[in-house]
């Protein structure tokens, strides 16, 4: 099933509601996907090594191996950028919320491990974002996913 194959139970919705979900719902999605998007090129920009050997110092007092650290902190831009970028033109969009979600799991477990509240609060914050969009998926009418399927 793709993500654009979720039609929203529109019985309720005037051809005009239907319009502004629709606009809510894209302005949600291209706004966490910019923000996610940027995460990751600011660190590709930067140098995804530089990155990576910042964050080993972060978890040095934690369990995780510190190639395991590091090797993450190589990944994660490529992945941010990657699942920003799907978000922001609306492109699998239902497989860019769930692998965004996973990555929120796990930088909230490393977080928590790091015993950085901080970080894990705004994680949070983000971990509700994606699955609001998730959850109302079926409003996805303004993206490639829905073009794909016309």
């Amino acid at each position: 099933m793709t993500d654009a194959t979720d039609t929203p139970d529109n019985t309720t919705d005037n051809p005009q509601q239907l319009r502004d979900r629709r606009a809510a719902y894209a302005l949600l999605r291209i706004i966490l996907g910019t923000n996610i998007l940027m995460h990751g090129l600011s660190r590709l920009l930067a140098g995804s090594s530089q990155f990576a050997t910042k964050l080993v110092p972060q978890f040095s007092h934690t369990p995780l191996p510190l190639s395991l650290v590091y090797s993450f902190g190589l990944v994660l831009p490529w992945t941010e950028a990657l699942f920003g970028l799907l978000l922001v033109v609306g492109l699998r969009t239902r497989a860019a919320l769930v692998g965004g979600s996973t990555l929120i799991l796990m930088l909230t477990f490393g977080s928590a491990l790091a015993q950085d509240w901080s970080a894990a609060s705004i994680q949070l914050t983000y971990a509700a974002v994606y699955a609001a969009l998730l959850f109302l998926i079926s409003y996805n009418g303004w993206a490639v996913d829905a073009l794909l399927t016309e």
